[in-house]
């Protein structure tokens, strides 16, 4: 109990989140000696409904290094984090990660994109929960006519919260257009 209180000091913050977080939530959360870190994943799992389990393996994951806003000043990062808390805003430095972890897929050594897009397909369910909440699958292989000549997008989502399409384009090389 010391230590939550050392860590969440402020009455009216705790008050708010006691109703969002559990006990259990708490604990995962007190380790964290980052004050910057320990917002960032209090908010998201506040505003995203993290289970416990899910809070700790973002956390293993390092969801917070591999996100674009830890590459900010701190002060841009608290004011990103306080829209968050205030109005449950995301910006897409929230939500974007690099790297992403594709482990899940199970493809060793060399393999094609096609196979890689085979095994994204197969294990979607744990893609998009990598890429976190808000993201919908909305269409494989999407053909674009881009000055006349055609391309095929391997993978289009959607975000609700950011209302905007998320294109994903599969390289295993350098990238080139």
């Amino acid at each position: 109990m010391m230590q939550f209180a050392l860590v969440f000091d402020d009455e009216q913050i705790v008050a708010t989140l006691w109703r969002q977080l559990s006990w259990s939530h708490f604990k995962v959360l007190i380790p964290i000696k980052d004050e910057l870190k320990l917002n960032f994943y209090t908010q998201m799992c506040r505003m995203e409904g993290w289970s416990v389990k899910t809070l700790q393996k973002k956390i293993d994951s390092m969801l917070f290094e591999r996100t674009a806003i830890s590459k900010k000043p701190d002060e841009l990062i608290k004011q990103e984090l306080k829209e968050l808390k205030d109005n449950d805003r995301l910006t897409p430095d929230l939500v974007f990660k690099d790297p992403y972890f594709l482990d899940f897929v199970g493809l060793i050594n060399t393999y094609s994109e096609k196979s890689l897009e085979d095994a994204i397909l197969h294990e979607i369910e744990q893609f998009i929960l990598e890429l976190g909440n808000g993201f919908t699958f909305v269409e494989r292989q999407k053909r674009m006519i881009i000055d006349g000549e055609d391309f095929k997008l391997d993978l289009l989502f959607y975000h609700r919260k950011l209302k905007r399409l998320v294109a994903i384009d599969l390289k295993l090389g350098k990238f080139g257009i």
